[in-house]
């Protein structure tokens, strides 16, 4: 284990599914590198795999839409992480409607934003785009349900190689 394995290996961040549309086509992903950027104006980055389905339509895509997972969304989880756009169409297997430019929003989740691709930003074997908030589903009530978190996934067989 190198010295930055070691730093990472204790984060805990919650997991995210991405979607995008473009050209009438859908992808989605789960996704773990993810982050508030800026307050004033408010951005948000998410990190795609370049081996990713979803990244290669996102690179397309006008908007992306972040949805939060909670502990009971294990199996969407599951599904946008442990198959892969090349193969499976995993929005057949949920609920959805089309958001801005057609960004699928997961009806099964309910804490979720639609962003405007402001940039993308190389980072190796990932690429960060950089989101403005354009429509946002806040968490409900006063106490949302605990987050999903990496560690709970970290043994997911992914659909692709990292």
């Amino acid at each position: 284990m190198t010295g930055i394995d070691a730093f990472t290996d204790v984060l805990d961040g919650p997991m995210y599914v991405v979607t995008a549309a473009s050209d009438g086509k859908r992808a989605g992903c789960l996704v773990g590198f993810a982050s508030q950027c800026s307050i004033d104006p408010p951005r948000f980055a998410v990190w795609l795999s370049v081996a990713n389905h979803t990244y290669r339509l996102a690179r397309e895509a006008e908007y992306l839409t972040v949805h939060l997972l909670h502990r009971d969304d294990r199996a969407l989880a599951e599904l946008f992480g442990g198959e892969t756009g090349d193969r499976v169409d995993k929005f057949a297997r949920v609920g959805w409607r089309p958001g801005e430019a057609g960004s699928p929003v997961l009806e099964q989740l309910s804490t979720w934003f639609t962003g405007r691709i402001e940039g993308r930003i190389e980072g190796g074997d990932h690429v960060g785009f950089l989101l403005a908030p354009v429509a946002v589903c806040p968490p409900y009530g006063d106490r949302p349900p605990p987050l999903l978190r990496y560690r709970e996934l970290r043994h997911l067989d992914p659909g692709h190689p990292a």
